[in-house]
């Protein structure tokens, strides 16, 4: 059986890879496992199909004899802060974060508030594999317990995390996405004293990510410009990542964020060893600036995870990804787009420094190109002998580098697929690499794809 989980939890299209029998499996899997009888805490975000998977989950849960707490929508970093604060056993979210409207996804939590290990998913893999749909669908439902008042625990948690610091003159715009930001980004801004514009502030499951949030700036940056607004930032679907811009459109990605909030860390002397954990996507800018200061930049494979997995066995206290998703230990290594954007918010009113002139300060990227090829197949699943013909021409391409010019290829973890990502220190340099490299691959896929 090929695993059902990748980089970021089980992701697909709905009634394609993500189905309500699968669903329904996962969460009856999850609460055999489980000793204790704590109850288990689910959300979700705006999608359609949200509902229908919070029904499967729940009675697979139920099935299981396990009881459940119903946030309902709401950002990812709701659920591991609320596990670890109210005791829960274990916690889902439902959702595919950046991905269009017609994905979904299943995040499962333990009980420390930390995305689930491989022996866990393995776990559930087993149970998931030897399930009998018939006789699981056949039991009498519980009563799910609902529990409006914890969304507005983890609010006041965002807002303690500013020290008491507010945002009084500021003028900022927030993009929600139409997704999870939508239930309290907005407030908690107002909460510490911004002068608050959001734009696509409205639930809705059929527009989410779509031309907006922190895959697609465009809107951010029209608001800024006809509010005059000092900073704005772009949260994706569950409101886990974020983009910020500054007044003049220019863009503090998730490198920008760590070496900027890395070198407040740094000068404090608060960073163990100088270091902080990026991912192989990390712009070699980033890495020779935050080296040439004194830090060191300590990179994974791509996924929150295995940040997760560097800061534990590095005891650092910061680390990310440039698609924005940063982890602190202000929440526990939870990544959380409404928190860096207030601590984001809060350096530049504690240093009295707009948020243009504090990027002038951080470093210059070098010229990247990433290319995305579509795939009609699951990488995963190919035959071993095809993902060798591929794995060729990545790994010789991958190794074409120096200190001034970098490719890395991989399989996206949660979306089907092939990033191409060419960095040098010059744009015609990247521009012609990515275009022989992406040609090559193209045609190696094709092939694949008229023998499938």
């Amino acid at each position: 059986m090929q695993s059902i989980f990748g980089t970021d939890g089980i992701r697909g299209r709905f009634d394609k890879e993500i189905t309500y029998s699968l669903a329904y499996e996962v969460g009856y899997a999850l609460g055999v496992i489980l000793e204790t009888n704590n109850p288990i805490l689910i959300g979700r975000d705006t999608r359609i199909s949200g509902e229908i998977l919070f029904e499967a989950i729940s009675r697979g849960i139920k099935k299981a004899g396990k009881e459940i707490v119903y946030l309902g929508i709401c950002p990812t970093p709701a659920i591991p802060f609320l596990i670890k604060k109210e005791k829960f056993s274990s916690g889902i979210m439902i959702s595919a974060s950046h991905n269009p409207p017609e994905f979904n996804g299943i995040k499962i939590f333990d009980n420390n508030g930390e995305k689930i290990k491989k022996d866990f998913e393995n776990r559930i893999e087993v149970i998931v594999g030897k399930a009998d749909n018939k006789k699981l669908f056949d039991n009498k439902n519980k009563s799910i317990s609902q529990n409006n008042d914890l969304l507005n625990i983890y609010t006041k948690g965002l807002i303690d995390s500013m020290e008491n610091v507010n945002l009084n003159g500021m003028k900022i715009i927030l993009d929600t996405c139409y997704g999870s930001a939508t239930t309290c980004a907005e407030s908690i801004f107002k909460k510490l004293g911004a002068n608050v514009k959001v734009i696509n502030n409205v639930e809705d499951g059929l527009k989410i990510n779509l031309n907006c949030g922190s895959t697609c700036l465009d809107p951010l940056n029209k608001a800024i410009k006809e509010n005059d607004a000092d900073m704005g930032f772009s949260f994706d679907g569950d409101a886990d990542r974020v983009i910020g811009v500054d007044s003049k459109g220019n863009i503090l990605d998730g490198d920008h964020i760590l070496f900027l909030w890395g070198r407040e860390l740094l000068e404090e002397k608060l960073l163990t060893n100088n270091t902080i954990i990026s991912t192989r996507m990390a712009n070699l800018g980033f890495e020779k600036s935050w080296n040439n200061i004194g830090g060191i930049l300590y990179r994974t494979e791509v996924g929150d995870k295995f940040v997760f997995e560097a800061i534990k066995e590095r005891n650092a206290l910061l680390g990310g990804e440039q698609s924005g998703h940063i982890l602190s230990n202000i929440n526990n290594f939870c990544g959380d787009g409404i928190l860096t954007a207030l601590q984001i918010s809060k350096y530049c009113k504690k240093k009295n420094i707009s948020l243009k002139s504090w990027l002038n300060t951080s470093f210059l990227p070098y010229p990247q190109k990433l290319t995305n090829i579509l795939l009609n197949f699951n990488f995963k699943n190919i035959n071993n002998s095809y993902k060798e013909f591929i794995n060729e021409s990545i790994e010789r391409f991958s190794t074409s580098k120096n200190d001034d010019c970098r490719v890395y290829i991989r399989p996206s973890g949660t979306e089907p697929i092939l990033r191409i990502l060419v960095e040098a220190q010059n744009q015609e340099e990247v521009d012609y690499l990515s275009t022989k490299i992406t040609s090559e691959i193209r045609k190696k896929i094709n092939k694949i794809s008229n023998n499938l």
